[in-house]
């Protein structure tokens, strides 16, 4: 098995290993391995002294498919206090799969004034209890639990609205130390899957997007969603998390869900 989620192959091409694999289909990436490898960039884009990532937005366009893929980013609105940044994801022969925007804002200046309290974690992981999947993976290994580690402190796959604290149990790229905002947004594309409240051998709840909204940079190796699946009838599946480290609320994670029968 693969020691690592992607391979740095050069000139901004990766390769996606076997432990990038998601549930629905055994030749395409999990959102949150992609996620992941996109926020690192955007992290190494310089010119951010001072600022801070503040949204992530990723438009999932197509499945990523396991293999090679090429990751370009740029800074399309620079400035001193406010930048918007943006990213995509190719196969090899040019077709975009993954386009992500990023905005960077000058960290909160308050003269003096104090801000609002952060929320306290919940139970930490060493509280918490590992739980076997409600599904089938289509091919093994995968994301979940080749790379990622789960640990429920309310909840279950399948039952409703769930906590779970989450590590990478790999390096993201290999020969790296994974960041921690890399390893939040690795678990953050986790909220529906945790939290669904329909069965995974009888529907799709598959999220074309994320959007991540970031109170502050995380710390430590673990991230902690707690998350919530709404499906309106005759509208649309939404998934929300808020996400915590050990020290407290870091913010807050949004998915639209395609809902289908299979």
């Amino acid at each position: 098995m693969a020691e690592a989620v992607f391979i740095d192959r050069g000139q901004s091409r990766f390769e996606a290993t076997e432990l990038a694999r998601g549930p629905w289909d055994p030749n395409a990436q999990h959102g949150g391995a992609s996620a992941a490898l996109l926020i690192r960039a955007f992290e190494q884009v310089p010119g951010g002294d001072g600022l801070s990532l503040a949204r992530v937005t990723y438009e999932l366009l197509r499945p990523a498919p396991l293999g090679e893929v090429d990751l370009q980013v740029e800074v399309v609105r620079p400035g001193k206090r406010v930048q918007l940044l943006e990213g995509s994801l190719r196969t090899a022969d040019g077709t975009e799969i993954l386009r992500a925007r990023a905005l960077r804002v000058q960290v909160a200046v308050l003269d003096g004034a104090s801000g609002t309290d952060v929320a306290p974690p919940p139970p930490g992981p060493e509280t918490g209890e590992e739980l076997p999947p409600t599904f089938t993976a289509p091919a093994s290994p995968t994301f979940f639990p080749g790379a990622i580690e789960i640990r429920f402190v309310s909840g279950a796959f399948g039952g409703g609205p769930a906590t779970g604290w989450f590590r990478l149990k790999v390096p993201l790229v290999a020969g790296e130390e994974p960041s921690p905002l890399q390893r939040l947004a690795a678990a953050a594309d986790f909220g529906n899957g945790i939290s669904t409240v329909l069965h995974w051998d009888e529907h799709l709840f598959i999220n074309p997007d994320l959007t991540l909204y970031l109170d502050r940079e995380p710390a430590g190796e673990w991230i902690c969603l707690d998350a919530r699946t709404t499906i309106a009838p005759g509208g649309v599946g939404t998934a929300e998390s808020v996400l915590y480290d050990h020290r407290g609320r870091v913010g807050r994670a949004i998915q639209a869900l395609l809902v289908a029968p299979r």
